[in-house]
């Protein structure tokens, strides 16, 4: 049976991600938002959190630390709360880190782990998302086929975060047919052949993250360039963490959405009164705070089993499913008590509802 409370760790951790959110997140929202840009500097200054580096052994430069899918969903949480596409951005280089560690070779790791525990914030990211109607994580289009001693991919991405300027990128294709064991995961150098990094993707919600489109035609990579060689990656496992990473983006979404309605009927006058007394919106507002904690009760014992060592596939699809259904409609919500001025942009209420209606697509885009 899991614990409610928190160890001094989580806390301590809790409390940073609190302090960075409010400090750097929430105020950066809007404007970031509105120049589709992040603002200049934020990179630096969130890679000196150590997020990333802190399950990177200390042999390769990390902190060292036991990776836990329960604390990476209160870091999570707390970082969305502030604002959920400046957390995607700061949290990129973990979709190469954490893969790595668990799967990659000591030479995969000994490349990469050096750029990951650099000063800089690294230039790497991951691609697993199809531009694709019938697009399933069980069955990607994108193919790799192993001929005479190299691969051959071939295929298409798109919602590549920070992909723009990434030199390496981690693509994940299906070897052999489909089913989750045939997907592997492949390091791609920028500038090989047949490797082509598109403009930057418009969107309707994340807009301050430099998402992109790759195509990969007959791009030919060394053996040694697949994740973990010859035991290659666990991608069951790799979806269940991202799951329960996207799940706590959204239970922190909808935290923040809720908060920021509840707090504008406490203030909003009408009829001489405030707008939270009025029985239509108290109800809307208790049924937007038993949302968000039912899924977050169903995030906690996701997280829960994937740190006991379980693939935990059902609790973390439930998990994620809850989830994005919740931020949605809470951010919806939080749009409908604000009336009018929810549809102003000044508000964050309408971007929070934009982020929200793009969670079912973001697979593969963070990860715990």
């Amino acid at each position: 049976m899991y614990s409610f409370d928190p160890t001094d760790e989580q806390k301590l951790i809790i409390q940073t991600a609190r302090d960075f959110a409010a400090k750097h997140l929430r105020p950066l929202a809007h404007d970031s938002d509105e120049q589709s840009a992040l603002p200049e500097g934020f990179l630096a200054a969130s890679w000196e959190l150590g997020l990333a580096t802190g399950a990177i052994p200390e042999s390769f430069g990390g902190a060292g630390m036991t990776r836990s899918a329960v604390t990476g969903a209160l870091l999570l949480e707390e970082l969305a709360y502030g604002d959920l596409p400046l957390a995607m951005a700061m949290l990129v280089p973990a979709l190469v880190a954490y893969p790595v560690v668990d799967y990659g070779s000591n030479r995969q790791k000994t490349e990469i782990l050096a750029a990951l525990t650099a000063a800089t914030f690294p230039r790497v990211t991951a691609a697993l998302v199809e531009p694709s109607m019938d697009y399933d994580p069980a069955d990607l289009g994108t193919r790799a086929t192993l001929v005479d001693g190299a691969y051959v991919l071939s295929g298409r991405k798109c919602f590549v975060p920070l992909g723009t300027n990434a030199e390496t990128f981690l693509v994940y294709a299906a070897e052999g047919g489909p089913g989750l064991d045939k997907v592997q995961a492949f390091l791609v150098p920028r500038g090989t052949p047949g490797f082509t990094v598109g403009s930057k993707e418009k969107n309707m919600g994340l807009r301050a993250v430099d998402t992109v489109e790759l195509v990969l035609e007959d791009v030919r990579l060394p053996a040694h360039a697949r994740l973990g060689e010859s035991k290659g990656v666990d991608f069951a496992r790799v979806m269940s963490y991202s799951r329960v990473a996207i799940a706590a983006l959204g239970v922190g979404l909808a935290r923040g959405a809720f908060d920021y309605a509840r707090d504008y009927a406490k203030e909003r006058k009408a009829f001489g009164e405030p707008i939270a007394s009025r029985q239509a919106i108290a109800f809307i507002l208790a049924d937007m705070a038993l949302e968000i904690d039912a899924a977050r009760l169903l995030l906690w014992e996701a997280a829960w089993q994937l740190d006991k060592g379980n693939t935990a596939t059902k609790e973390t699809y439930l998990a994620r499913m809850y989830a994005d259904a919740t931020a949605l409609k809470v951010a919806d919500n939080a749009v409908q008590v604000l009336g009018g001025h929810g549809y102003i942009r000044d508000n964050p209420v309408e971007g929070w509802l934009r982020h929200a209606r793009g969670l079912s697509t973001f697979d593969g885009m963070a990860t715990v």
